[in-house]
Order: structure tokens, then C-alpha cells, then sequence
């Protein structure tokens, strides 16, 4: 029988995804493992290699579409079959507010070719039973849904990845979802600044706009920031790298951002209360601090993650930071590489910007927002006025897991770090 294969879901924040292109034609036999398209999701490129061989029967999607999570792109079948007439997968819509995890390997038609953390998922009986793809069995089992009592729209009534999504999609507070009147007079002298135009909304962008207003929507923040005196970290980091320059060609020069990414690691230590995420009806812990860090890109921001930061020296953290970061600039980060954090790091130091707070990247129940660090007039210890050198740092928290005091004890614990820098050492 032939098999519709649907719009796979690539990451946990991915509700559509762009047919970049296409790596095979209709008639084309096509054997496991061929890739057959390139997708663009919210945060990535990645290859579909396929799992079922076969004779391409149908091509629903042509390249450069945009498609929602579960839509039909091609079916695959044997040689002469007719192919099936797929059903419209629907409109996507905002997600339910739910903890993303890292995504697990999918079982799905086509998957992406680059490795996803895997996972394991207990069986469910009446899943088992039911006639349903393996992707619809996992989306339903991942959304807490009984695929047994779902319509399937697939051949022969066969509950496929669409299906899940349309039964997994609710109303939530959003955007309005058609064109905003926003036509203001043209420029008076005919030139302006810029072309007046309506610019499209790329995928990272989308999801970017979903994510924040879902954070900024559902999430009570609060903000706290403090001033920290950056002259002992800046004395060691200009120290240390040129000890580092000492040892060769191909040594890390350390930034700023690493040691405030070796500092928060050692805070989150001290204080594990904000390693934390809001889970409905409980407050889920972390034992493991995964920091995810901000890295601007032209069409958007990604935050690929460090796993295992507070098990990890200063220099790994540098080394790993500048690989994530090179990854990222070409768009060739995995969605495992941009999932699973427990706290996010963002900075605009390097823009001039010396103080601000960012949203909050849920589920994490914190993020920090790192400043310029600039000189100006301070009263020292001996109450001289003197010339000295600050850092403000800004820390956005989610009231249901994270009270004032656990937030103040953090940053407290992170300026002594950053005023200390040996500290980061032992």
C-alpha cells in the first residue's frame, strides 16, 4: 500500500517547516537512506533521508513551500500504484504552553539525517492496536494522546501525523493571525530611508514571535539586574589569553561571554533553585546545568546549548562556545544541539548596550542579560573616587518557580565569581 509521507516534526518548537528543495522526482525509485529534500525548520537546514523504499508516487509539495508540522510532501509506493489523494493538513496553530524536552529520535517515515538525541517510550496498548503511523503513535504519545481515539485521514483510515496535530492544536493567546493595517503616509520627499514594503516572515522568524509572546504571555517575569566590577575579569582574561597566545597558532582566545558562562554554570551550583522549570503541577529540578547562549544571526537569534556546563573547565566551555557559534553562523546547528537548556545567557555587551533584561527562554526559569562593560567614576574601598571598571547584569525570572530572594542569591553568587575569577578555577 501506498504511504503518504507527512511534514515530519524536525524540533520541539517547529510547527512549520520550507521545502527547500527537492532531491528526487516522481517515478524516481528511491532505496533506505536516500536523502530526499532539504527542510528549512524554525532554527535549521536539515536532510530527510528516507526509511521507506519504494517508487515516488507523488510530489504534493513543490519546493520553496512553507508547511504545517503534518501536511502530505510526497507518497511512496510500488511501481504503477495510483497515488492516494491526501487530506489538507491543518492551518498550524499556537502550541499548547508545554515543556519542551530534547527531542527524541523520531519514528517517522522520513527523518532528518543528522543524529537526534534518542529516547525511549513506553508502549501503550491500545496505541499498539490502533492503525496509525509510528511518527502519529510518538506525536501522540509526546502530546498525551490517546491515538486509538483519533480519526485517522490517511489510506484506509490511518491516523497520521496531521491527525495528531490538529487533536494536539488548541486556541491560545496569539497574534491575530491575518495582515495588521500598519500603511503609514510614504515619505514626503519621495526617497526615505528605506522602500516602503512588506518584507516575508521567514520560519525563524515565526517561531521567534511565537516563542517570545508565548513567554512574555504565559510566563510572570520579574527583574533584578546588579553592578559588578569587571576590572579583576578583565585583568584575567587579558592574562590568560596571552598565556594562551604563548602556547601556539591554534590557541582559544577567551571572550568575556565565556567566563560569564563558566561564572553562571558555578552560580547555578551555589544556587540550583533557579536550575529549575515550572512543569503545571510541579517544579521540575535539573542536576545537570545545560546554558544556552545567544547567537545573533541576520535573519534572527538562535541559542545552542552547552550540555553539562557546571562539569566543564573554562577553556572547554570557550572551545565548545566557538564551535556552537560557527555552527550556527552557516545553519548547521541540529535541533539537539538548540534544545534542552535549563538556563540562557544572553549578551549585547559587544553592541555597546550597557544594561537590559530578556525574555525568558521557556522552560528555563531564568535568563541573564549581560551589559558593556565601560569606565566610569566609582567610590572605592578607601572612599577615593576613582576610575573603575563596570558591568551591569540583568536577570529576567519566572515568579512560579524562581522568588526574589532564590534570584538575589544567585546574582549574588555570580558577582563575587566575576569579582574573584580565581574562583572559576578551583
Amino acid at each position: 500500500m501506498a504511504e503518504i509521507i507527512d511534514m515530519p516534526k524536525l524540533s520541539d518548537t517547529m510547527s512549520v517547516g520550507t521545502l527547500v528543495k527537492w532531491n528526487i522526482k516522481e517515478g524516481q525509485v528511491v532505496a533506505f537512506g536516500d536523502i530526499l529534500a532539504e527542510v528549512e525548520t524554525d532554527k535549521a537546514t536539515m536532510e530527510l533521508s528516507c526509511t521507506v523504499p519504494g517508487t515516488i508516487l507523488k510530489i504534493y509539495a513543490p519546493a520553496g513551500q512553507q508547511l504545517p508540522v503534518g501536511a502530505p510532501i510526497c507518497a511512496i509506493g510500488k511501481k504503477g500504484e495510483a497515488a492516494p489523494e491526501p487530506t489538507a493538513a491543518p492551518a498550524p496553530k499556537a502550541p499548547k504552553t508545554a515543556i519542551p524536552t530534547i527531542p527524541e529520535k523520531a519514528e517517522v517515515s522520513c527523518v532528518p539525517a543528522a543524529p537526534a538525541s534518542s529516547g525511549s517510550v513506553s508502549p501503550q496498548s491500545d496505541a499498539s492496536r490502533t492503525k496509525a503511523s509510528p511518527y502519529a503513535k510518538r506525536m501522540a504519545e509526546k502530546a498525551a494522546l490517546n491515538v486509538a481515539a483519533l480519526s485517522g485521514s490517511g489510506p484506509g483510515g490511518r491516523v497520521v501525523g496531521r491527525d495528531v496535530a490538529a487533536a494536539a492544536s488548541a486556541p491560545a493567546a496569539s497574534a491575530p493571525s491575518g495582515p495588521l493595517n500598519v500603511a503609514v503616509a510614504p515619505p514626503a520627499d519621495g526617497k526615505g530611508i528605506q522602500p516602503d514594503a512588506d518584507v516575508p516572515v521567514g520560519g525563524m522568524r515565526q517561531t521567534i514571535a511565537r516563542r517570545l509572546l508565548e513567554s512574555k504571555i504565559t510566563v510572570p517575569h520579574f527583574y533584578l539586574e546588579v553592578e559588578v566590577d569587571a576590572a579583576p575579569l578583565m585583568a584575567m582574561r587579558e592574562s590568560l589569553n596571552k598565556r594562551l597566545a604563548e602556547t601556539g597558532a591554534d590557541a582559544i582566545k577567551l571572550s568575556v561571554n565565556d567566563f560569564i558562562l563558566k561564572a553562571s554554570a558555578e552560580a547555578l551550583r551555589r544556587v540550583p533553585a533557579v536550575n529549575a522549570s515550572w512543569a503545571g503541577t510541579s517544579i521540575r529540578t535539573h542536576g545537570a546545568v545545560h546554558l544556552s547562549f545567544g547567537v545573533a544571526l541576520e535573519d534572527g537569534l538562535v541559542t545552542p546549548v552547552i550540555r553539562d556546563a557546571h562539569a566543564k573547565t573554562l577553556k572547554d566551555i570557550a572551545v565548545e562556545a566557538k564551535a556552537l557559534i560557527g555552527k550556527a553562523r552557516s545553519k548547521k546547528l541540529t535541533p539537539s544541539e538548540m534544545s534542552g537548556s535549563t538556563f540562557t545567557v544572553t549578551n549585547l555587551g559587544m553592541f555597546g548596550v550597557t544594561g537590559f533584561y530578556g525574555i525568558i527562554n521557556v522552560p528555563n526559569a531564568a535568563i541573564l542579560s549581560v551589559g558593556a562593560t565601560i569606565k566610569k567614576p566609582v567610590v572605592d574601598a578607601q572612599d577615593r573616587l576613582v576610575i573603575g571598571h563596570r558591568m551591569v547584569i540583568g536577570l529576567s525570572g519566572d515568579h512560579r518557580v524562581v522568588d526574589g530572594a532564590n534570584a538575589a542569591q544567585f546574582l549574588q553568587a555570580l558577582k563575587q565569581l566575576l569579582e574573584e575569577p580565581a574562583l572559576m578555577l578551583i
